[in-house]
């Protein structure tokens, strides 16, 4: 399915049973929720979803699963976070064969490579494959800063075709339009800070909260892309607290938390992760109920057409 890099593409979560496999049953059940909410793709494997503990296989099984589900009504995306070039070539060949539509590269995991390497990484794995590529620009987590000089050279890669805005400087998303034009698309990457990007010229919205919430995360993008602006502000402003849950280590633990809260999901999490305990978990919780308690009633977004 055509990549067109706009609206709410939810990093999934990954679903486990009790004996650490993969809960099928529960993934088919919470896509299928997601794209009956509004949504614009989904990627596969992320930071959200646990990428560094999934098997090849495991990641194979989930895009075909998505696939199937989607149904072609949605680009099902596969991310892309290893240490060497030729294992994140790898990766783009078996995204490629499983069927994905498209790509979400990270730059070199573990070694702080310089600009020039992480460049030449991107470029490298980008000329290995046709599918369309999205590069995850999170130097507060990842260490390493896709600068715009630096995206200005990955342009000739024509399949370099976006960039998931995780700087958390707002004032990124203009200087990267100022200099690349249309060329690029932006979405946004941190869920504290998507209104604001959106309103600056963001075309659209990674979203991790959208994986418990998705019928008020496609609201909020919808109302802002017409022009409705309070009823937008009015439901973001609800929603802040919870959007906080996904700026922290712990974001995997906590969305999974509050899935499990709203009946999208569970807890269960793969090891080294644990489930919260303790205070923790009962501060996640409070936050996560008095947003169920208070939510607020959504206008008919699904009647307007971006």
């Amino acid at each position: 399915m055509p990549m067109q890099w706009k609206g709410v593409i939810p990093a999934l979560t990954t679903k486990f049973n009790s004996d650490d496999k993969l809960d099928i049953a529960l993934f088919k059940a919470n896509l299928s929720l997601q794209i009956d909410a509004g949504i614009d793709g989904a990627i596969i494997g992320g930071s959200l979803g646990e990428a560094s503990t999934l098997l090849d296989e495991e990641k194979g099984q989930l895009t075909k699963l998505a696939l199937e589900v989607s149904g072609e009504k949605i680009p099902i995306i596969v991310n892309i976070a290893e240490g060497s070039t030729s294992l994140a070539v790898r990766q783009a060949e078996l995204a490629s064969a499983w069927g994905a539509d498209g790509l979400m590269l990270l730059p070199p995991m573990r070694y702080k490579s310089d600009d020039r390497e992480t460049v030449r990484f991107f470029k490298d794995v980008a000329n290995s494959t046709d599918l369309p590529i999205m590069v995850y620009n999170n130097p507060v987590d990842y260490k390493i800063e896709v600068t715009i000089d630096m995206f200005a050279e990955l342009m000739e890669c024509g399949n370099i075709q976006a960039v998931k805005e995780s700087t958390r400087n707002v004032s990124n998303v203009i200087r990267i339009r100022n200099r690349l034009g249309d060329r690029i698309k932006i979405l946004c990457g941190v869920d504290t800070l998507a209104m604001e990007e959106l309103l600056t010229g963001a075309d659209g919205w990674v979203a991790g909260l959208v994986n418990a919430f998705p019928n008020e995360t496609v609201a909020i993008y919808r109302l802002v892309k017409s022009g409705r602006l309070e009823e937008a502000l009015a439901i973001y402003r609800w929603f802040m607290p919870i959007l906080e849950l996904d700026i922290h280590p712990k974001l995997v633990q906590y969305i999974k938390l509050a899935e499990q809260l709203v009946g999208v999901g569970t807890e269960t999490v793969r090891k080294p992760r644990l489930q919260l305990s303790g205070e923790e978990r009962t501060s996640v919780e409070q936050i996560v109920l008095e947003g169920i308690r208070s939510r607020p009633a959504l206008p008919d977004y699904k009647s307007i057409n971006i």
